[in-house]
């Protein structure tokens, strides 16, 4: 998600890291493709050709000789971490590594409607994509525990407010359920961090993709008592204790890169 990588460049304040972002979110572009039967794949697929502002600027980037030798790092909160496992799976030995906090390789079961209702939806999917019938609970109290960062979130101007469309939450639950299959091909160097109360997305699904990793370099962190939104909705000291952990494992990565 931008928010997050955004608030990571700006507490980075020695400049030890470069941080490029990408304008597509769960909460703004993907409700609102122009064809709504791209699938998930084809939205990577434009991910990959302009990553972080576009995978073309990514790739200028990582092709300036200034640039060339650095490590260069995924980072993804909630479904971006599900686009950055995506990403790193189609493109297993482009990355230095990659950092997720509550990854969406899985929907929590609370948050999914029940078997029969998803099943309804998912016939009326095919023939109504762009219907906003996915029940949904509310989001930004499922996911700030800050009762004053909670809130706030009605004044964010990019935060997509309404149900999600049909198409969309299809292609969520395929593409996580996906993910899930395939935890054992993460082979990067990886940092997970997860609440331990999040109800969005299930740190069940974490701990096993930390378990299942084929990665010999691989860490997770589970944080008591905290939520889906561990970068903006939690109390400061929490955030800060994140985006500590964060930092400091980029510095010792870069360094053992560096060396």
């Amino acid at each position: 998600m931008p928010q997050g990588a955004c608030d990571l460049a700006g507490r980075n304040i020695n400049f030890k890291h470069s941080v490029v972002l990408s304008t597509l979110s769960s909460r703004t572009t993907f409700h609102f493709q122009p064809s709504l039967k791209v699938e998930f794949e084809n939205l990577l697929f434009s991910l990959q050709t302009s990553l972080l502002l576009s995978i073309s600027a990514i790739i200028s980037v990582k092709e300036n000789p200034e640039f060339q030798t650095l490590p260069c790092y995924l980072f993804g909160e909630s479904l971006g971490g599900a686009v950055a496992l995506k990403m790193h799976l189609k493109q297993p030995n482009a990355w230095s590594g990659a950092c997720l906090v509550a990854p969406m390789c899985k929907i929590a079961d609370d948050m999914v409607p029940p078997w029969i209702l998803k099943q309804i939806l998912i016939g009326v999917a095919n023939i109504l994509p762009k219907q906003k019938l996915v029940p949904q609970k509310d989001l930004a109290e499922a996911a700030f525990r800050d009762i004053k960062k909670r809130e706030l979130t009605p004044y964010n101007v990019i935060a997509y407010k309404d149900k999600p469309r049909l198409r969309t939450a299809l292609e969520m639950l395929r593409t996580t359920a996906e993910i899930e299959q395939n935890l054992e091909k993460v082979s990067l160097p990886i940092l997970i961090l997860h609440g331990e109360n999040d109800i969005v997305t299930d740190p069940a699904v974490s701990k096993a993709l930390y378990e299942k990793a084929s990665s010999s370099d691989k860490n997770i962190i589970i944080y008591k008592d905290a939520g889906h939104s561990l970068l903006e909705g939690e109390p400061d000291d929490m955030i800060n204790r994140v985006f500590s952990d964060i930092i400091s494992w980029l510095d010792e990565h870069s360094s053992n890169t560096a060396g």
